[in-house]
């Protein structure tokens, strides 16, 4: 029984784009008692390994919390494999407002402690007791209401580029420091306020309602389905958006567009910008927001000391990270004092720019391309890289395509190369070849021959 991934993220990337046909990026959860993680988690790796299905999803005896992402046409039967259990039927599910092919590569299915890491001992109150739910029409109005008091229950670089107008925004960088925070910010106002909480999917708000009812609030309220069914409820309704900018979201993505409003700015030069991006020295991977021209000119990473250690052989690399902790392997989201346009807690409401529009952010075929090898080596000084074909011939003329994480997509048309050493025109399978290469790769990229 497979009960893993067979495929590396660009393998996948590579059938996606072949492929061709839309996938749909969605998020569920539901609390629930699962008597035995372990078995649940297996059946569900089954059942969507069999359609395609990619993502994130964390499982424990209290329930399930999803980012997934499907192929449209086993929507349906990916819906029945949730239906097929009796507390996910008539499960909504947050389809996202844009749609990427690659917001997910693998899928991941993981038991944990808890589906969200809240710190709260749940024994001590009563999880069920949960405030009231509003659909977006009611969220709004209760919005213009002079009682109501407002919380995002998000972190701070979630609601730094999109929160809902006039919410409280904390300073905080995980979902459990912003409980005491805010029981304490407004614990004069339990008996007379209408406390109103949202977060991405409504997820983390199931767990504060109750804890805040428990802690004493009489009027607990929150956004059904979070921000992702909001924007999807006020663009079938024709509603007045009160959420301004974009809503972060845990995938490829990074963040899918709510209103045209750019609120935020690059945290490195300070112009209106809103893309996040992760710092490219693997000894970082410090999660910020970066325009294009700071994009091209610091080359994906955060500041010029990184940029530099990107530039050294991958052994001094891995030898100056020896020993740190780095994150969470994926992004680490703290803040950095060499970022001096970084903002957090009390956020402005006031647009900076308007972003341009986008027709269609579902990822096209570009290119028709094959698999020829991958990356063995890069000399930094002369600027040569060394690969293994591993399939197909390379010919000298051929246009090519080397592509990875951190490198990103790089095209380019060889013009001389050296196979197992000597010049030569034509490399073939089991051949290892050098050219120059005008910018840095690295062993996790491959290279492609693109064929039309």
């Amino acid at each position: 029984m497979q009960l893993y991934n067979t495929l590396s993220a660009e393998e996948r990337a590579q059938l996606i784009d072949e492929a061709g046909k839309q996938r749909l990026t969605l998020s569920f959860y539901a609390y629930a008692k699962i008597e035995d993680p372990k078995k649940f988690r297996d059946a569900l790796f089954v059942e969507w390994n069999k359609l395609d299905a990619l993502g994130r999803t964390y499982v424990a005896k209290e329930g399930i919390n999803a980012q997934m992402s499907v192929p449209a046409e086993n929507f349906e039967a990916f819906r029945e494999t949730l239906e097929a259990y009796e507390f996910m039927r008539g499960i909504r599910l947050n389809v996202a407002v844009e749609h990427d092919d690659h917001s997910f590569l693998k899928l991941t299915v993981k038991v944990r402690d808890k589906i969200v890491a809240d710190g709260l001992n749940d024994e001590t109150f009563d999880v069920t007791n949960i405030g009231v739910h509003l659909k977006a029409k009611e969220f709004n109005e209760i919005l213009e209401d002079p009682n109501t008091i407002v919380v995002d229950f998000r972190n701070h670089y979630e609601s730094e580029i999109g929160h809902f107008k006039g919410a409280i925004t904390p300073d905080v960088e995980t979902f459990r420091e912003s409980l005491p925070i805010i029981n304490e910010q407004l614990k004069d106002f339990k008996e007379d306020k209408n406390l109103v909480m949202y977060c991405t999917g409504g997820i983390r708000c199931e767990k504060a309602s109750a804890y805040f009812k428990h802690q004493g609030f009489k009027n607990v309220f929150q956004l059904e389905g979070g921000i992702i069914n909001y924007a999807k409820q006020i663009k079938e309704e024709g509603l007045e958006s009160k959420f301004i900018g974009k809503n972060f979201v845990f995938d490829h993505r990074l963040g899918e567009r709510i209103t045209e409003d750019i609120i935020a700015q690059c945290h490195q030069c300070g112009k209106p910008c809103d893309n996040h991006t992760n710092c490219a020295n693997d000894g970082c991977h410090l999660l910020f927001i970066q325009c294009d021209d700071c994009k091209a000119a610091m080359e994906n990473c955060c500041s010029t000391e990184c940029l530099e250690i990107t530039h050294l052989p991958l052994a001094e690399q891995v030898k100056l990270r020896s020993g740190k902790q780095v994150g969470n392997k994926v992004f680490r989201k703290g803040k950095s004092e060499k970022l001096k346009f970084k903002h957090s807690g009390e956020l402005s409401d006031k647009p900076l720019a308007k972003a341009q529009e986008v027709t269609d952010i579902r990822q096209k075929i570009k290119v028709k391309k094959v698999l020829l090898g991958k990356v063995e080596h890069y000399y930094v000084k002369a600027q040569v890289g060394l690969f293994l074909i591993e399939d197909q011939e390379l010919k000298v003329g051929d246009k090519i395509l080397i592509s990875g994480p951190t490198t990103g997509k790089e095209e380019l048309v060889l013009q001389k190369m050296f196979v197992n050493g000597s010049e030569n025109t034509t490399a073939k399978k089991g051949d290892k070849v050098t050219f120059e290469v005008p910018f840095r790769v690295r062993l996790s990229d491959k290279l492609f021959k693109i064929i039309s």
